[in-house]
């Protein structure tokens, strides 16, 4: 149970407002999240678990790809693990600013974290000096919208996914969307580097057995980005 713990209402709409404008690429990004999954041969109800429980569109989506093609439970699990890693990386900047929270409310706070919520409550605590109460309101304020907004658009995608035909052939939604995040990520040498590592890696492995090429490629990808962001820095 979250215990009680004062908000500030102007940070809560203060949050909810700056949240609105990205709720527009969040909304397709679960519908097709959702279809991907249906289609990759997950049933509703646990497409819809998954969703709930896991809340990252990301390593859903290649969740989902991998168990299409037979891949072991074991390396799903890492491929997913090593997706998520930068969920710690957020966690450490923000306990700067909600360490002191309850246990409870850090708990809900872990839970809401995603990509878009991280960028917005980081940019806003960098710009201002807020009390923890406002910091928890802002971040309350746009994350608890964009949870929302994400688990209706999944609904919607997994409800269009059971009402299309096999035939079709929508599991190429999954690779759309990564292509989709992965190009606005494209912004210095060390992103691209990595992703042409990883991308030329999973190609050229692709004959490794039980999906080895997918973390082979990944660990080729993070070392690259590595390499290249020290080059940088000398």
């Amino acid at each position: 149970m979250v215990p009680h713990f004062p908000l500030s209402r102007l940070a809560l709409s203060s949050g909810l407002r700056a949240a609105l404008p990205v709720l527009l690429g969040i909304v397709p990004f679960g519908v097709i999240t959702g279809v991907a999954m249906v289609a990759s041969g997950i049933p509703p109800l646990e497409a819809m678990a998954m969703s709930v429980i896991v809340f990252a569109g990301a390593s859903m989506m290649a969740c989902a790809q991998l168990l299409s093609q037979g891949t072991p439970v074991l390396l799903i699990v890492l491929a997913t693990l090593f997706i998520n890693l930068r969920f710690m990386m957020y966690s450490a900047s923000l306990r700067l600013h909600l360490a002191h929270l309850p246990l409870g409310w850090r708990l809900l706070v872990a839970y809401l974290q995603a990509d878009n919520v991280y960028g917005l409550t980081l940019a806003r605590f960098s710009e201002q000096s807020l009390s923890l109460e406002e910091k928890l309101g802002y971040f309350l304020g746009g994350g608890v919208p964009i949870w929302l907004a994400w688990q209706a658009a999944v609904l919607a995608g997994v409800l269009i996914g059971t009402g299309v035909p096999a035939s079709w052939h929508l599991e190429f939604a999954g690779p759309l969307a990564f292509i989709a995040m992965t190009i606005p990520l494209l912004r210095d040498r060390a992103m691209v580097a990595a992703a042409l590592a990883a991308g030329l890696v999973v190609i050229a492995t692709a004959a490794l057995p039980l999906r080895l090429n997918v973390m082979l490629a990944a660990m080729v990808g993070i070392g690259a980005g590595l390499f290249f962001d020290r080059y940088k820095t000398r």
